[in-house]
């Protein structure tokens, strides 16, 4: 089977874990600070905060700019539920903007339609790995004095005009879970320019506390542990040729896949370095099979896919529950119907590539 995804985990991060056991200091320590510290630099930002995951990182970046009830956050339907839902977590309401049908990403012309005197804040995705139009939000975002939060969940190293995601807005947020292009095992990063900023986001994520035992503010235990930094300092040094060689895997799908009739490969901005987090194809009306019948056939010949997302979150049961209506957001509902993630990760082999191609060229006749 070429899986869909693998953690790719060498003697590097295994060294690194077996000298943290064996120092004793296995929570938030120094191994977590020089991680928060590589990750900044990396990114090109003054302040890393290190937390628990990924959803944690979205939920502390909307605490620490005080986003609460009766506000309103603007973000996209096509995305993993965590985008909206760390909205709902600060009593604030989801508004849904539709998505650009080239890139999955928000469109800013919808975001501007959305804006209304309740509009705090805009959370942008940066999906599959495809930096969003960083230029427009923040024009927009500046135009209309909001906050602007970007979720790097899939896009770790991704840039916009040369500038890494992660690096535009206000605060931003990453995940280092397993299939991610980097990982911690589980684990989440805010990233800020804004000293303020870090040092609340420094104090939500540990019980509000400005010393030992003196808390200023509500907060919760969400550190991370040294055993994960160490994971992911590894992983850090490792990033930059792992999205290459996604790149270069991204390459030869499209290559291949652009002349089968049917399927529709994936398309890059020309001002994006978009690192692939999931290559993503696009099945036609005009292919033989439908998606799921072609999802079943490369599992039968040993190819694993998924569908990065079947169901948009507005149609989610639980935001139906809120009231939400089925018919806005109709490219997020559209796209919803025809995506299908193919294996492009660094261990895919040119051989793999070539057997995929193959495949999909005899599945379409």
């Amino acid at each position: 089977m070429i899986p869909i995804a693998k953690p790719l985990i060498g003697e590097e991060e295994i060294n690194a874990v077996v000298e943290v056991l064996k120092s004793g200091m296995l929570a938030h320590g120094k191994e977590v600070e020089a991680f928060e510290r590589e990750f900044a630099d990396y990114l090109g930002a003054k302040y890393g905060i290190a937390v628990t995951n990924g959803t944690a990182a979205l939920d502390v970046a909307l605490k620490a700019i005080k986003i609460g009830p009766g506000d309103e956050v603007i973000t996209t339907p096509f995305t993993f539920i965590a985008s909206a839902n760390s909205i709902l977590f600060q009593g604030a309401k989801p508004v849904f903007a539709d998505i650009d049908p080239k890139t999955y990403n928000l469109d800013p012309n919808e975001v501007l339609e959305k804006i209304t005197d309740k509009t705090k804040a805009i959370v942008v995705v940066h999906l599959y790995g495809q930096p969003a139009d960083m230029k427009a939000f923040k024009e927009i975002a500046e135009d209309y004095k909001l906050y602007l939060i970007e979720d790097c969940a899939q896009a770790h190293g991704a840039e916009f005009e040369g500038q890494k995601v992660g690096t535009f807005g206000d605060i931003a947020a990453f995940s280092f879970y397993p299939t991610k292009n980097m990982t911690t095992g589980e684990g989440g990063m805010i990233i800020t320019n804004d000293e303020e900023l870090a040092r609340r986001a420094e104090l939500i994520r540990n019980h509000g506390q400005t010393k030992k035992y003196l808390h200023e503010e509500l907060g919760y235990n969400l550190r991370m542990t040294n055993i994960a930094a160490a994971i992911g300092r590894a992983q850090l040094k490792k990033l930059d040729e792992w999205n290459e060689q996604r790149i270069e895997n991204a390459k030869l799908l499209s290559d291949g896949i652009s002349k089968i009739d049917g399927l529709t490969p994936p398309y890059t901005d020309p001002r994006v370095k978009h690192v692939f987090h999931q290559y993503v194809i696009r099945v036609e009306e005009g292919f033989p099979l439908s998606r799921e019948e072609l999802m079943a056939k490369l599992r039968e010949k040993g190819i694993g896919s998924a569908v990065h997302y079947p169901i948009p979150v507005h149609h989610q049961p639980f935001y139906q529950k809120l009231g939400y209506p089925k018919d806005i957001c109709p490219n997020a509902i559209e796209a919803a119907k025809r995506v299908l993630s193919l294996p492009v990760h660094p261990a895919v082999s040119e051989e793999d590539i070539d057997y995929i191609i193959k495949t999909l060229e005899e599945l379409s006749s």
